[in-house]
């Protein structure tokens, strides 16, 4: 048997995620026996055992993990196309909204370059209204796979390109953001190497993938918390020269002179067919 229903792979991640039948149960709403019967009836169906059961819990044979990864991938996909249809669907009916763009950008950062691309759309004719949906580090990746967004602005090196078709629009410099009364804020350049070992002012630490990097700098999780941890002399961000544009009073930035070039993307997923979208797409990459 070569398919698989969506209620099955939610039902697997549940446990797969949980670890645990009694608590994937409560999360489904459902009660734990027919939750377990329906797992048994999907490995059999499959022909392969997905978990291990024994006194101590709940484990993931290979086979659960294949499942697990691809399940997540399975379950985006479906969430996304309902999600993107509903987007589509308003500029069928008479009256209606016009068709709907949701643009993914990570905050404050490519935000002369992304004023230029709104204003250049809005002119063209027919343009769908374009929803901007600001995030944190890395965030565009998920938003896009789950369809909240239909295309964003990514940057190398710093996210994942895996899935999808990007357009190069921008490469530029990073800088160091530093307490203003701090004194290497008075240098007219650094290297990382002058920024990555002050004993008082430990570099800010972002997630990946949902995990903090090993270190002693402060868990940053926003732009607005970054920016007062850096006012109040507590830490140090290494972001790219176009992020100036939230920059505080109580800032400097000191451009730095061997950190690695950031390349700014429009990215979207491959297999998208939308005509606003390859218009937004085209304009880009005429700025």
């Amino acid at each position: 048997m070569d398919t698989l229903e969506t209620r099955e792979l939610r039902y697997f991640m549940a446990v797969a995620e949980e670890l645990h039948f009694g608590r994937a149960a409560e999360r489904l709403g459902m009660a734990q026996p027919p939750l377990s019967r329906a797992i048994q009836q999907l490995e059999r169906r499959l022909g392969v055992s997905l978990l291990k059961r024994n006194r101590r819990g709940v484990s993931l044979t290979g086979a659960g993990e294949v499942l697990l990864h691809e399940g997540r991938a399975a379950l985006d996909a479906t969430t996304a196309a309902a999600r993107r249809t509903r987007r589509a669907g308003g500029a069928d009916s008479p009256g209606g909204p016009r068709n709907r763009l949701v643009l993914a950008v990570k905050a404050a950062a490519s935000h002369e370059l992304l004023h230029k691309l709104l204003d250049a759309y809005a002119a063209e004719p027919d343009a769908a209204e374009i929803e901007v949906l600001p995030c944190g580090i890395g965030e565009q990746e998920g938003l896009l796979r789950d369809g909240r967004a239909d295309v964003a602005l990514m940057h190398k090196p710093f996210n994942s390109f895996a899935g999808f078709d990007s357009e190069e629009l921008m490469t530029e410099g990073q800088i160091a953001i530093l307490p203003a009364r701090h004194p290497l804020a008075a240098r007219k350049t650094l290297s990382l190497a002058d920024v990555s070992d002050v004993s008082d002012l430990p570099l800010a630490r972002w997630p990946c993938h949902g995990t903090y990097p090993p270190g002693p700098g402060p868990e940053v999780h926003d732009q607005t918390q970054l920016a007062q941890l850096i006012a109040l002399g507590r830490t140090v961000a290494v972001i790219p020269d176009s992020a100036r544009a939230w920059l505080w009073a109580e800032h400097t930035a000191v451009p730095l002179t061997d950190a690695p070039p950031v390349v700014t993307h429009i990215a979207w997923p491959a297999h998208s067919r939308s005509p606003a979208l390859a218009r937004l797409i085209r304009t880009a990459t005429q700025l």
